[in-house]
């Protein structure tokens, strides 16, 4: 008997997508064992450790703010070029989009226009900012995955419809591999001190601009208070491209790559650029103070275009201020390390946790990817 044969085309452009796409595409494989698949695309490495081709490498593609797109244009038009001429070339069964919607939402379109089935996997953040991106959801989208609580019926009230709410892929997947003890002997660092993990992001950009705030604040909470441990928490690879001057800082400071969910688990506060990580660390329970910085050029064009209340994710999920926001000019050291002293004091500490512990909730019960893999099975 012979295996039905599916051809999947999946892109995806940044760490946190790479991730989804990679548990994804394995759950696919899961829920149809008789098919045989092949995948192609854009793919970070996760997705080829799941066994996608790489048209495109999607560990370079991942920038932020308007001035760093505008000097990258050249890299994502060539990336576009390869992936829209691979597609249809192959003409796959179904092409996934994977959330990095300035990219993905001008590759959609044009996939549909060819006769392409188009599936968008982590819907874009429309109900924040540009909200006139709805009509090419509308248009050239044939299903839309949501994994927030909120966005299916914030897209009905929108007029859009093919919408399938799957619950957060990272509800029941977000834990430590190491125990607190077992991780702190790992790393020489003292279970009976405090311990507060710094996470300046994913993209080059962000670390960059957020890591050096970062660290002025652990000198400054130090000066206060020098038993205090901190922990520098980085994606894999990251490490090497920080400046050594950075490294030399203090001996206080642990630099920790790959081990992110650990070093929430093992910290008392945190520090988190704003992004996925403030889902992931309310997931595990850490209190934490968000933060962004961008350039001033970035901030002055974007911030008049978002229009929700909260930045984190964790409280727009909790629907409230759950975790203190600093953005902008907002963050500073001083600020910071205010926030970081407040949420170390224990009984505020035990009530944010609770307050977290609510808002992860809110995201389901596992089995996201599987639900996902469902509903793109069922249009192929």
């Amino acid at each position: 008997m012979n295996k039905k044969r599916l051809n999947i085309m999946i892109v995806a452009g940044e760490a946190s997508g790479d991730m989804h796409a990679a548990k994804l595409v394995d759950a696919l494989m899961a829920s149809h064992p008789d098919a045989e698949f092949s995948f192609f695309g854009a793919a970070g490495p996760k997705m080829r450790a799941s066994g996608v081709e790489a048209i495109v490498e999607a560990d370079h593609l991942s920038i932020v703010g308007l001035t760093e797109i505008g000097r990258a244009l050249p890299m994502f038009y060539g990336a576009f070029r390869k992936l829209r001429n691979e597609a249809l070339r192959r003409r796959p069964d179904v092409a996934i989009l994977v959330d990095f919607p300035d990219f993905n939402l001008k590759l959609a379109k044009t996939l549909k226009k060819k006769g392409l089935k188009v599936v968008y996997y982590i819907s874009p953040q429309l109900w924040a900012w540009r909200k006139y991106r709805i009509r090419t959801l509308r248009k050239y989208i044939d299903l839309l995955i949501s994994i927030l609580p909120f966005e299916k019926d914030w897209y009905a009230k929108h007029g859009i419809g093919h919408v399938e709410y799957v619950g957060s892929p990272l509800a029941r997947e977000v834990h430590a591999s190491l125990s607190k003890v077992d991780f702190c002997t790992k790393h020489g660092i003292d279970l009976m001190k405090p311990i507060v993990s710094l996470l300046p992001g994913s993209r080059q950009a962000e670390i960059e601009r957020i890591l050096p705030v970062l660290l002025k604040t652990a000198s400054v909470m130090l000066a206060r208070d020098s038993s205090i441990q901190f922990l520098v928490a980085l994606p894999p690879g990251k490490i090497e491209k920080i400046d050594e001057r950075s490294k030399r800082s203090d001996q206080n400071i642990y630099w920790i790559e790959g081990e992110t969910f650990d070093a929430l688990n093992s910290s008392d506060a945190a520090a988190i650029t704003s992004g996925t990580a403030t889902l992931e660390a309310g997931i595990i329970g850490v209190p934490m103070a968000i933060v962004y910085k961008t350039s001033s050029v970035n901030y002055k064009l974007l911030r008049p275009l978002i229009d929700v209340e909260h930045f984190g994710l964790i409280n727009l999920i909790a629907g409230k201020r759950v975790a203190n926001e600093l953005i902008q000019d907002e963050f500073t050291p001083e600020t910071l390390s205010a926030e970081l002293f407040r949420l170390l004091e224990p009984s505020e500490n035990a009530r944010v946790r609770q307050e977290l512990n609510k808002a992860a909730d809110k995201l389901g019960h596992g089995g996201a990817s599987k639900r996902a893999a469902e509903a793109v099975l069922k249009i192929v």
